[in-house]
């Protein structure tokens, strides 16, 4: 089996990190800096939109187990606060590069975000039935 305690640190450190690592990202795009990690991913095909699906999905699903897997409920709707605040994260961030000299509002760029968020979050939920059952069966 494995340490509660420290999966219970691991993970949170792990998130902030990946977010830091995303502030550095979107650092260097909005002041106009080349970078390894851009070069990297234009030589992939559609490697920008793949980029927004991973960043900000995975973020999704590390943001949802830091966070417990807390929900906030709408009516007969469960949303996970982890991909509430990474969506928020999202509107705000990509809304921004249209007051951003070096930045561009691409709604197709919005659009990946929110299908790597779904995707994650789908995952998160998959993954926390998955935890439930083998607790139940323990």
């Amino acid at each position: 089996m494995y340490n509660k305690n420290i999966v219970k640190v691991a993970i949170p450190l792990l998130s902030i990190s990946f977010f830091s690592f995303i502030l550095w990202v979107i650092y260097l795009a909005n002041t106009g800096q080349n970078s390894m990690f851009f070069r990297f991913i234009a030589a992939i095909p559609y490697g920008d939109k793949l980029g927004h699906f991973c960043l900000f999905g995975g973020l999704t699903l590390l943001a949802n187990f830091a966070l417990r897997l807390k929900v906030v409920k709408l009516g007969s709707l469960s949303l996970y606060w982890g991909t509430i605040l990474v969506s928020a994260f999202v509107i705000i961030e990509e809304a921004s590069q249209y007051f951003i000299p070096n930045r561009n509002f691409d709604l197709i760029d919005l659009t990946a975000d929110f299908i790597g968020i779904g995707f994650f979050t789908l995952c998160t939920a998959v993954i926390q039935k998955q935890l439930l059952l083998a607790k139940s069966n323990a």
